[in-house]
This record gives structure tokens, sequence and C-alpha cells, in this order.
């Protein structure tokens, strides 16, 4: 059988040490690859005024599948500073490459698990009732629409006249903000789709089912947001009346569900929520499980395309340290969910026993597990490097 060519998009900072580290992972587990390089991120930006290039995006409509480090992204003002000069009078705009490649490829459906590992030192812990400590097990998967909402991108600062003459024929917006010069004004818009919702809704139930989960919790705020929030929770009523009888439907308003966080995070499994909504309560489980270091995701189209990537950034202050010192283990859990997508799944239980195992034995932790402060001297001080972390998983292999 021929091997597979995975488009490997390592991007900026840290991105690129977890990609290489994650990618003797895979070798050392037995995975064969072709890997090409795709170049995105912040360097591309400046030096050529796009952090998205075309022959990137041509690369994985070819391949269809990619690992992606971390990009670093800057407020609009910055990013046009750190523009070559020869381009500065072109009429740039920076936006974030990774949400370009969302929309550009409909990677619509975003899931993010958040499993507890044994031993992990970083796992919440909550006082029992009995004055003791209890360290409830997590294991939930967010399901986040991943390409409307309000990261859809329709946004203005002092709009077109149309388009603010198009908002005061709403009456709250005329009431609200009708005195406001038009120039003081930045909209932001939060728009669904019926299909969109349908897609991100089924493949939260289909996992549910598949998986033996109980429930699904809805994380929205139909009682405020009546519009969006409100037709997403009135589709998900339908969904589960008619085709999903056996399986819960909870509603949380995202609010609420961030207090419950930390009071009872074992109660829940499946969650389903719009783009933003589904980006923080997906970085609060996270941070249950030992935070951004663990954080893995995927992000799938409906023709077969898929980019799986670490939710953390590419926190730059760490990319120059002589010796990396950041936790490879987001990156490595989002190539097991790549394996899992390709059918490799002996592949990627296989990694995730020796991750498993490397955490629980206690003896090899990064920083953020020896809970450091993280500076260049941590490695000395007793914390593993990033390669060390991959070595330690690659011996359990």
């Amino acid at each position: 059988m021929d091997k597979r060519t995975i488009v490997a998009m390592p991007g900026d900072g840290i991105g690129k040490v977890v990609l290489d580290e994650t990618i003797r992972v895979l070798a050392a587990a037995g995975f064969e690859a072709d890997y090409v390089e795709g170049d995105i991120g912040w360097e591309f930006w400046r030096a050529e005024g796009n952090p998205l290039p075309q022959r990137t995006i041509d690369l994985l409509a070819k391949h269809k599948i990619a690992l992606f480090g971390a990009i670093t992204s800057k407020p609009k003002d910055e990013a046009f500073d750190e523009l070559a000069p020869e381009l500065k009078e072109k009429g740039l705009v920076y936006s974030s490459p990774i949400v370009g490649l969302r929309q550009h490829f409909k990677l619509d459906i975003c899931a993010r698990p958040c499993k507890t590992y044994v031993g992990n030192p970083l796992n919440f812990i909550r006082r029992a009732a009995d004055g003791g400590v209890e360290e409830p097990e997590v294991d939930a998967v967010i399901f986040r629409q991943n390409t409307e909402g309000l990261y859809g991108g329709v946004e203005w600062t002092d709009p077109e006249q149309q388009v603010y003459d198009a908002f005061m024929t709403h009456p709250k917006f005329k009431k609200n903000f009708g005195d406001v010069p038009k120039d003081e004004v930045s909209i932001s818009t939060r728009i669904f789709s019926k299909n969109a919702t349908e897609r991100i809704l089924r493949a939260a139930f289909e996992h549910a089912k598949e998986y033996n989960y109980p429930s699904v919790t809805l994380c929205e705020k139909p009682n405020v947001i009546r519009e969006t929030s409100g037709m997403m929770y009135k589709m998900a009523l339908k969904m589960q009346a008619d085709e999903y009888p056996n399986i819960d439907l909870w509603n949380t308003n995202i609010d609420a569900q961030m207090m419950w966080l930390t009071k009872n995070p074992e109660n829940y499994g499946v969650i389903v929520a719009g783009n933003m909504f589904g980006d923080i309560i997906s970085d609060g489980f996270a941070g249950l499980i030992g935070g951004l270091g663990f954080a893995c995701s995927a992000q799938m189209s409906s023709d077969g395309i898929a980019v799986f990537e670490p939710t953390h950034g590419s926190a730059p202050k760490y990319a120059d340290y002589d010796t990396s010192i950041v936790n490879p283990i987001a990156m490595v859990e989002s190539a097991c969910m790549m394996l899992d997508y390709i059918d490799e799944k002996e592949i990627s239980a296989k990694i995730r026993k020796a991750v498993a195992e490397v955490i629980n034995e206690g003896e090899t932790r990064t920083y953020d597990m020896m809970k450091m402060t993280g500076k260049p001297d941590v490695v000395a001080k007793g914390a593993a490097s990033t390669q060390d972390m991959a070595d330690a998983i690659i011996a359990k292999l």
C-alpha cells in the first residue's frame, strides 16, 4: 500500500518543535507517511502579505489531511506595522490564516476531546463533603461549530452607509444606538445557518451514539440570544425527539455552564455549541485536564478534508529558547485523532497507551506539569524538555 501524504503546517513559534517531535512519535509507533510542508503563518504575512498562501491551499486540496502546529496573530495596527515596507501601500489587511483555512474548506465540524490522564498532577480536584479531596474523572468531547457565528468575519468599523441604514431598520438598534455617530460604531455579526447547525448537532449526537454517552448538552444562551441560540436549541430538540430518543438532551447557558464546570464536570460527556461558546467551553474543560498542553482538536469538512491541531497558541516567548520546554502532548493527541480519522486506530491506541504510562509513572514531566514558570532554566531544575517528553513516549512504544 502506498504511503499516505500528510500536509505538515508548522506555522509559528512553538508550532514547529511540537510538530517535529510528534512526527518522531508517529514514526516510532509504526505510522509511515510522506510529509509535505505547507507555508502558513506570520512570516508569510510579513514577507508576502498573505499568511495563507495559495500554494498551501492547493496542497491541502490535493492531499486532504493536515497536521497543524500553531500561529501567531496580532491586532490590526500591529500586523500592518510588521508588513514588509513595499507591501504597505497595497491595502492589505491581516486575517487569521487558520480561520481562513476553516472557511475556505468549510471545516465546519470541530471536535475537542478533554479526557483525564491518571497521575497528571494538573488534574482538577475539589473538596469532598467529608473534608477530603476528590479527583473526578473528566471525559468530555466538545463539538464546536467552526465556520459561523462571531468568528464568521462579517464585521464593520464605521460601517458603510447602506449597512448602517439597514441596521437602523431594527427598532432596538435605532433605540439604543441611533444617537451614536456612525464613525463611532463597530459591528460584529453572529450568523447561524440551518445547514451548518444541523451538521454540528448531528456530529454530536452521532458521537454520543457511537461511544455510548448517555447525553448531549447544548451549551448556548437561547434565553437572551433568541434568534441564533434559539434556532439551535429548537433544532436540537427536534433532532433528539425524531432520531436519538435514547440520548438525553440537556440545555445549559454558557455562563452557568462555566460555573458548573468545577462543580460536577464528570456529569458531562458530549457538548455542542456555536463557534465562540464552543471555543470558551472547550478551553474551560481543557483546564480541568491539565491545560492547553493536553488539549487537542480535529476540524473536518463534509468532503473529506481534515486538519488536526493542538488548541494552544504559538507561545513566541518560548520559541527562541535554546532548549524547547513546551509540552508536546496536545500535538501528539491531535495526531492520534488524525490516526483515528484515517482508520489507523491500532496505532493511535498504542500511542495513547504510551502517553498514559509516561504520565502515570511521573518520571518525565514538562515544566507545566511541575507547576513551574516557563523560563529557560526549568530543564536544569528537573523539568523535561519537549524532546525529553517525546523520547519518553517513544521509549514506551
